[in-house]
């Protein structure tokens, strides 16, 4: 059984991409899927990344976090000048400086059409009525409540993974 002190054995910083390079048949185009984790919580951040680790798809994972780094990494601003667009972004709703639902209204209401189609999870530990209805008020793809218990968590992030990542066909996006 996997403990938090197992998952977090590994080091993992922010803004660094994170790359798992299992090759896998089902990865688009056979790139790696990019991710955008945006969580302010080094445990969940590191219990995220670890079951997409051990999951069926390579990808790069891009971890900020807060909302004001976020936009800068989508917008491509600042030390994110290079960095590439997200397939897929994991956002919590608690974040420091700009919570996850302002991130999202952000993403899914400005101009750019190729922002704006990326598939926005929010992955948070909330269960209010009130954010999980502002969540999809503002298009959020999924929302997804965070397990306490670290083999659940893990699981959680693995279905995330095996739904979004192949049975999902993602656009690319430049």
């Amino acid at each position: 059984m996997t403990t938090v002190k197992d998952v977090q054995k590994r080091q993992y910083h922010p803004t660094e991409a994170w790359s798992r390079s299992n090759p896998m048949p089902n990865s688009t185009y056979g790139q790696p899927i990019e991710i955008l984790l945006v969580e302010d919580n080094p445990d969940d951040a590191v219990m995220t990344m670890e079951g997409l680790r051990e999951g069926k798809i390579r990808n790069n994972i891009h971890l900020v976090e807060d909302g004001v780094e976020a936009l800068r990494f989508l917008r491509r601003q600042g030390q994110h000048a290079h960095a590439p667009r997200p397939d897929l972004i994991l956002l919590d709703l608690s974040l420091p400086r700009l919570g996850g639902l302002e991130v999202l209204a952000e993403i899914k209401r400005g101009d750019d059409d190729d922002l704006r189609r990326i598939p926005v999870i929010i992955m948070t530990g909330s269960r209010r009525e009130e954010d999980i209805l502002n969540a999809y008020k503002h298009y959020a793809n999924c929302y997804v409540t965070k397990p306490v218990d670290v083999q659940q968590f893990l699981g959680v992030v693995q279905k995330i993974e095996d739904f979004w990542l192949t049975v999902v066909k993602l656009p690319r996006v430049a």
